[in-house]
């Protein structure tokens, strides 16, 4: 009984973190669940109906950890169609349906559903979702509603649009429109302001409360109505009791309509792909690299589905961008995820009114921002340096996508990757002979406690990629692996961006994870994940240094350092560092090392979330190898945000004897006794006379760095110096 004791115990514990991720979610649920309702033509509660039923059935029966359930953004263009098509009531019976299926699919185990699209493909189909999202809610943030047939249309209509709004003699459209422009403003910079306090209210809730606070400003401060047009803002909230009273009466005249089984289909289908590639991103960013079953996932989410549908909801997914707040904000369990919906509720039951004073286009910006992200330009540099060929397949689904629909356009992205891996292979029996075999060897080495050998042999590809991840899921992520691929004449993009998760994934939970047998292939590409084939002559690429490297490399010669400007993808040495739990790592560049690399300062990538929540940050940072055992701790400058984050479980440890100290700097870690005793007067004294620097001991070494940005030439010194610095004073 021990055990589960414990499981009480810890989830007690971290109760308070979970309940805090959970409230700064639901800021971020609010404005995107009335938006994305809005944009699918449906009322703008039936997208907080969706967060609430989704986040506490899924927080109950489902299979992941820290992933947050509700309306998705894919789901937009095909709600929108079925609504337009079926009509509202019938649209509800649709949904309900395709919750039935994604049951069905989490029972007959197809949680392995997404493994059999091609990468390319997906971006391509994603990238469609985004320019429909963008296209269609547009014209809305510039207050100039619009109708036409196809999503291309309104991107065309788009510069007519802005010189419309640069027209307006109407005050109302003004207002609406600069609403609007106001709140794409504030998606766009907020992120790249990196204040702590600022950023405790995420960037959606940000417009909400500007917007709610522009219209009482103008009824109580200047005693005239709110200027924005009344037609653009939000109107038909209501309260819990007409919520209930309003259940939407099922009807199943149309089920038998062609039309309402394809819509039943096209929610399914994105619903499923939109909720695993999530999970599998969200199961990247757990502290605790937890495997999701997700299986019991889809069931969950259908269940949730049937449930939103019957009391008129959306459907039900998993969210990234919402999971990726949760997972930052320090939830650990599903209970962040019902803690979202209960706030949601709260929100309902306090402030339905208040609502009703935000414009449409300041909700349709947040999503117009989505949309953008869905369909970023990066994306396609990103997989035009993978391969051409990979930009091929994302544009074959992308347009048909737009022109077709999302189905076909899934259908067309799997087959045009399929025939360009004929091509470049230049035989289709490669294919037709192999698919069908076990292509996927696995054994443990005699010998060895901990190594398994994988061989792969013929082709590795989209297509039977499911048989290599069975196999690499059933070895524990702290043992040796070898995957062995010079048996494997073909290797496509989908694999070998799929392979260099899994070699992140052991890495940080302590295993090993080597691919051998490339050494035969070749690539268009430098790019890691473009695919291999069985041709040679590799292929270097020459870069120039920018003006702060060559600074750098003189600043090296100055000081006797040891500089480097290469990348480096070998930062290992960085995973046990607490900083580093919840963010991906890059790589490492411009490297500065002293006396025999003890000492190193570099510049460094990492992303904060996953997906179309994902920021990149750069940063310069100090690592120092200590030869000696040290308590593992973190030390910040205490300020307001970390008085609070007392009452959210985080305790600041006390110096004793130095009150000045402990007053000033927020000291974090397990062990209070060793911690207590190694700052000790010099150390402690070291600390008080210097800068402030974010100071982390993993046990052996520490990392320190100042704002996260990149350092000037002069902050670079400062921060050397700091670090031979403290390193002689911790030896002596």
């Amino acid at each position: 009984m021990s055990p589960k004791k414990n499981n009480i115990k810890n989830f007690i514990k971290a109760l308070p973190k979970n309940i805090f991720a959970g409230f700064v979610v639901s800021l971020i649920a609010l404005p995107l669940g009335l938006g994305l309702a809005m944009a699918s033509d449906a009322p703008p509660i039936s997208g907080i109906i969706a967060a609430i039923v989704g986040g506490i059935i899924v927080s109950i029966a489902g299979g992941s950890h820290v992933t947050i359930a509700g309306p998705g953004n894919g789901l937009v263009g095909v709600l929108l169609v079925a609504i337009s098509t079926l009509g509202i009531e019938s649209a509800y019976i649709a949904i309900m349906f395709s919750g039935i299926l994604l049951l069905l699919l989490g029972f007959f185990r197809m949680g392995t559903l997404a493994d059999f699209f091609p990468s390319s493909a997906i971006q391509g189909m994603l990238a469609a979702i985004g320019l429909i999202i963008l296209g269609k809610q547009f014209h809305i943030m510039f207050a100039h509603k619009i109708k036409r047939e196809e999503t291309i249309d309104y991107l065309i209509e788009i510069p007519y649009t802005i010189n419309d709004a640069l027209n307006y003699e109407n005050k109302g459209l003004i207002f609406a429109a600069l609403a609007g422009i106001i709140s794409l403003a504030i998606m766009l910079f907020y992120s790249k302001i990196r204040n702590k306090y600022l950023q405790l209210i995420p960037a959606p809730m940000w417009i909400v409360i500007l917007s709610i606070g522009f219209s009482y400003y103008f009824e109580f401060g200047l005693h005239i109505p709110n200027p924005i047009a009344k037609e653009y803002m939000i109107s038909g909230i209501p309260t819990i009791q007409n919520i209930i009273a309003d259940i939407p009466i099922p009807n199943f005249n149309g089920i038998w309509n062609v039309s309402f089984w394809g819509s039943v289909l096209a929610l399914t289908l994105i619903s499923s792909i939109e909720s695993l590639l999530s999970i599998k991103a969200v199961d990247k960013l757990d502290p605790e690299k937890r495997r999701s079953n997700v299986n019991r996932d889809l069931k969950a989410l259908g269940l949730a589905t049937v449930g939103s549908g019957l009391l008129g909801g959306l459907n039900v997914v998993t969210v990234i961008a919402r999971s990726s707040v949760n997972v930052n904000n320090g939830a650990s369990n599903r209970s962040a995820n019902f803690f979202h919906a209960l706030f949601l509720v709260l929100f309902i039951v306090l402030f339905s009114t208040q609502l009703t004073r935000i414009p449409l286009p300041a909700l349709m910006a947040i999503l117009v921002y989505t949309g953008y992200k869905l369909a970023s330009p990066n994306t396609i540099t990103k997989i035009f340096f993978i391969g051409k060929e990979q930009l091929i397949i994302f544009f074959i689904t992308l347009i048909i996508t737009l022109k077709i629909g999302l189905i076909t356009g899934i259908v067309a992205g799997v087959i045009s990757t399929l025939i360009i891996h004929i091509v470049i292979n230049k035989s289709l029996g490669l294919f037709i002979r192999n698919v069908l075999k076990p292509n996927v060897l696995m054994f443990k080495e005699e010998g060895s406690q901990n190594n398994f050998y994988i061989s792969v042999k013929h082709f590795c590809s989209f297509l039977n990629y499911y048989r290599l991840k069975e196999q690499l899921d059933a070895v524990p992520e702290d043992q040796d692996v070898i995957v062995d691929f010079s048996m494997c004449e073909f290797v496509d993009h989908t694999v070998m961006e799929n392979i260099n998760s899994y070699q992140e994934l052991f890495k940080k939970r302590g295993g090993h994870f080597d691919v051998i047998g490339l050494d035969m292939h070749d690539t268009d590409s430098k790019h890691p994940f473009a695919l291999r084939r069985m041709l040679p002559v590799p292929k270097i690429i020459k870069n120039n240094l920018t003006r702060r490297q060559t600074s750098m490399e003189s600043l090296a010669k100055d000081y006797q350092y040891n500089y480097s400007s290469k990348k480096e993808k070998e930062v290992s040495f960085l995973n046990d560092f607490l900083f580093f739990k919840t963010k991906h790592i890059n790589h490492i560049y411009n490297e500065l090392s002293y006396k025999g690399s003890a000492i190193s300062l570099f510049d460094i990538e990492f992303s904060e979330g996953e997906f179309i929540a994902k920021e990149v940050v750069r940063s310069t940072m100090l690592h120092i190898d200590l030869n000696h055992a040290i308590p593992e701790f973190t030390l910040d400058r205490e300020g307001f945000l970390e008085k609070v984050s007392a009452l959210a479980g985080f305790k600041d440890i006390p110096i004793e004897n130095h009150s000045d100290f402990s007053n000033r700097f927020y000291l974090l870690g397990d062990n209070e006794e060793k911690i207590a005793r190694f700052f000790n007067d010099d150390i402690t004294h070291f600390f008080e006379s210097n800068p402030y620097y974010h100071v982390e001991s993993n046990g052996n070494a520490l990392l320190i760095f100042g704002k996260e940005r990149l350092a000037s030439v002069k902050e670079i010194k400062a921060l050397f110096d700091f670090g031979k610095r403290l390193k002689e004073v911790i030896k002596n």
